[in-house]
């Protein structure tokens, strides 16, 4: 037996009858672990006191303090110690009142030496054993995503890819000790630079095409995803959550397990990925050409106007425009503050009768803009990992959870989804352009721009991915990669402020392909 296998942990056994157990502790000890042994709660305690234990074992049914009482006492003087209880009764009451004092594990007499033994592995040797078997998985998995990467994907399975990708990293972020942090991530841009060229190659042709005859975009949502379930007769609550990325989404799911069926499906945000294109895209179900042309007075490309006033009107005209007929008509909701969120969650109960609620959720996209101008936040949240963390916090506090749980119980179908992504840009790109060019840092459109063609896609001219032009000159530049744009004047300075900062508006999976949610109430 190796050095490891005996110390596999110290065990403190408390029972009146422990005489009784002995091969069960010699069956233990040849495992490789050290037992203490005791007749009574009292013991117990006092030697828990004086050194440190790994599990104890506590019989229910003693003399003196019974197991219920003595587990009181450790579990408020060493609150993180597991413990097993162990009796003869079966009585739901006492199951039911040991559960609520937090124990770790339950067996009921007569148990036999390998059940006691799996009871402990799976205390003391279950992250080791998680670990061990998700670094098999994920070798597997690595393998095999090469191969779909290199297979030349289509849209769907590009989809496919991008939520393997954040699967994974969730998972591997339970197990940073493994290592395969740097590994994912270098298949991650590994990926994300062949689905840059896969997007440059086609996305002329898919918004210049039919919507049968393309992947699912922005101005596709609504129609995909939400006239259906109104036709059919469903009350539907739409919800954007501006700016949340896949990864985050996978977060956020499992809160919500207990009371939807969930479908998980996604779509390919416009280019640019901000919101002045792709969320007035999802409410309109038109591309930008098509809002200025039909709707010149809602629409500006002037940045300081305010590009999404309209909403509410786009998405009635959008409603009107499907056939459909709703009475009472559409509401529609942009929440900024918590303040209002709170508001809205206790008003959202008396709209049972509502056909349609539409309501977009800025908090997101607030945490990615704070975060570039507070020294704080970039500590707070240094990584991936640590904004995801946060969403979730947020989102599992929030108003918004109450809003959904709400709509659980008025039999409203639920629609989640964002109008894009957003991705943590490390590296500056330089650009020339004029004064009147756009100030978005992942995107350019202005007058004969100059990027660096090796960092971007330089289109000569915006119309042909139906974006509005502002002049017979007019050019864009997308961002590519991790890149951000910045002129020659002030270099310095902005690279500081905006190096490891989270943007959108330019090419990438993280900002380009959007989860898109479909939630049944059980």
């Amino acid at each position: 037996m190796s050095a490891n296998e005996l110390n596999r942990g110290k065990i403190l056994w408390a029972d009146d009858e422990i005489d009784l157990l002995r091969s069960h502790v010699l069956f233990l000890e040849g495992k490789g672990f050290q037992l203490t042994t005791v007749t009574n709660g009292d013991d117990a305690i006092a030697l828990c006191a004086k050194q440190r234990f790994d599990i104890v074992l506590l019989d229910e049914n003693m003399p003196g303090k019974d197991g219920l009482e003595t587990l009181a006492i450790l579990k408020a003087e060493f609150p993180a110690l597991p413990i097993i209880m162990i009796t003869k009764n079966e009585e739901e009451r006492l199951m039911e009142e040991a559960i609520g004092s937090r124990i770790s594990d339950y067996l009921t007499k007569p148990v036999n030496p390998s059940q006691i033994l799996l009871a402990i592995m799976k205390i003391l040797e279950n992250q080791q054993i998680k670990q061990d078997a998700v670094s098999e998985k994920y070798m597997l998995a690595f393998g095999e995503l090469a191969r779909q990467i290199e297979s030349n994907p289509d849209s769907q399975a590009w989809i496919n890819i991008h939520n393997q990708l954040s699967t994974w990293e969730l998972e591997l972020d339970d197990y940073p000790d493994l290592g395969f942090d740097e590994m994912l991530l270098q298949q991650q841009h590994e990926a994300n630079d062949l689905f840059t060229r896969y997007v440059r190659s086609n996305y002329e042709s898919w918004v210049n095409a039919p919507s049968d005859r393309r992947p699912v975009l922005s101005p596709d949502v609504f129609s995909t995803a939400v006239k259906p379930l109104l036709e059919e007769g469903h009350k539907v609550l739409f919800l954007i959550i501006d700016c949340m990325r896949w990864d985050q989404w996978l977060t956020l799911e499992p809160l919500l397990y207990e009371e939807y069926q969930i479908k998980r499906n996604g779509y390919y945000s416009l280019l640019p990925t901000t919101t002045e294109f792709s969320r007035n895209a999802i409410f309109s179900g038109l591309f930008p050409d098509d809002m200025k042309r039909f709707h010149s007075d809602w629409w500006t490309s002037h940045e300081n106007y305010g590009l999404n006033q309209h909403e509410k009107d786009f998405l009635h005209e959008n409603i009107r425009r499907s056939g459909l007929s709703l009475k009472p008509e559409a509401r529609y909701k942009k929440i900024i503050s918590n303040h209002e969120g709170q508001q809205f969650a206790k008003q959202f109960a008396s709209w049972s009768s509502q056909k349609l609620v539409a309501l977009v959720v800025n908090q997101v996209d607030l945490l990615a803009h704070r975060r570039t101008d507070s020294p704080l936040l970039k500590e707070i949240l240094p990584n991936e990992a640590s904004y995801r963390e946060i969403v979730r916090a947020w989102f599992n506090n929030s108003w918004i959870k109450q809003v959904i749980s709400t709509a659980a119980k008025l039999d409203f179908k639920v629609v989640i989804t964002s109008d894009h992504g957003s991705i943590r840009v490390q590296h500056p790109t330089q650009i020339l352009a004029d004064r009147e060019a756009s100030t978005n840092i992942r995107f350019k459109q202005g007058r004969n721009l100059k990027p660096n063609t090796k960092d971007a896609w330089y289109i000569d001219n915006p119309e042909r991915i139906r974006l509005p032009s502002n002049s017979s000159t007019d050019t864009l530049a997308i961002a590519q990669k991790m890149y951000y744009f910045l002129y020659p004047n002030n270099y310095r300075k902005y690279q500081t402020k905006y190096a490891d900062t989270y943007q959108h508006g330019g090419l990438s999976m993280w900002e380009m392909i959007i989860p898109l949610i479909s939630l049944d109430p059980k």
